[in-house]
């Protein structure tokens, strides 16, 4: 933590740098609030508004950790599929790098007419972007075994899964946690697509709201908020990351 602290204040000071100039270029060329709002006028819609979008907050943060927490589990179950058996990745690997050439914002209105306007076609979006950068790192992380110790271990009589278990999944996590945190800033990002399309609530339904009221501040609110929210998660994984992942070198 202590080293986090250290290397974010660099970054943070270039930020408040960035929103002084703001705030001062909206004073001095006296540009209307609703064409681009200061950070002092966007900081006070913020706090005075927390009641109008708190339950829109709320519901953009559940969709996004059910989703991301879905498109994990597929991505690592696919990552070791393709994996353990080389035939099927050799045929299904390609298809998958396909897959995420199609546009979000063309397939999902598809989505919502194969599955209606619930639940289901948001977190069906949110997995299929967040499950690629996993299944990716994940086989980086394995192909990047040891072959010394992996030989080893076939010398000492150890079956496939126990090579796998103890050598290759260890050995591939600071590469799964590549792509977890790669997915966790995007988890936020597709379930404000995910909104866009057909939501009662959320930030993407607040977002679309405000824009369409031509209130700037407000879709800077919302702005704003999926980006804390994008950081929030991906200092969790980090976390996490430090935890579970103990003997990857300091720096590596």
């Amino acid at each position: 933590m202590r080293t986090m602290i250290q290397k974010g204040w660099r970054p943070a000071l270039v930020l408040l740098l960035l929103f002084i100039l703001w705030e001062l270029s909206s004073k001095l060329f006296e540009i209307p609030a609703w064409l681009l709002p200061s950070p002092s006028q966007i900081v006070q819609v913020g706090i005075e508004g927390w009641s109008s979008y708190q339950h829109h907050l709320i519901a953009t943060i559940i969709l996004a950790i059910v989703g991301y927490t879905i498109g994990c589990l597929i991505g690592i179950l696919v990552a070791s599929c393709l994996h353990l058996l080389p035939l099927v990745r050799e045929a299904c690997y390609p298809l998958i790098i396909l897959s995420q050439n199609i546009p979000i914002i063309v397939l999902a209105p598809l989505l919502v007419i194969w599955f209606g306007f619930g639940m289901l076609p948001k977190v069906i979006i949110i997995t299929l972007v967040c499950f690629f950068p996993i299944v990716v790192s994940a086989l980086d992380g394995f192909a990047q075994t040891d072959r010394d110790m992996k030989h080893y271990m076939k010398m000492a009589g150890a079956t496939r899964s126990q090579i796998f278990r103890k050598l290759e999944w260890p050995h591939a996590l600071p590469s799964v946690f590549s792509g977890l945190k790669i997915s966790a800033t995007y988890s936020v990002m597709g379930a404000v697509i995910a909104e866009w399309l057909g939501a009662s609530e959320g930030i993407g339904v607040y977002m679309t709201l405000a824009s369409s009221s031509f209130r700037t501040d407000q879709v800077f609110v919302a702005i704003f908020l999926i980006m804390a929210i994008s950081l929030l998660f991906f200092a969790c994984i980090k976390l996490l990351e430090k935890k579970l992942v103990k003997w990857k070198p300091e720096g590596s």
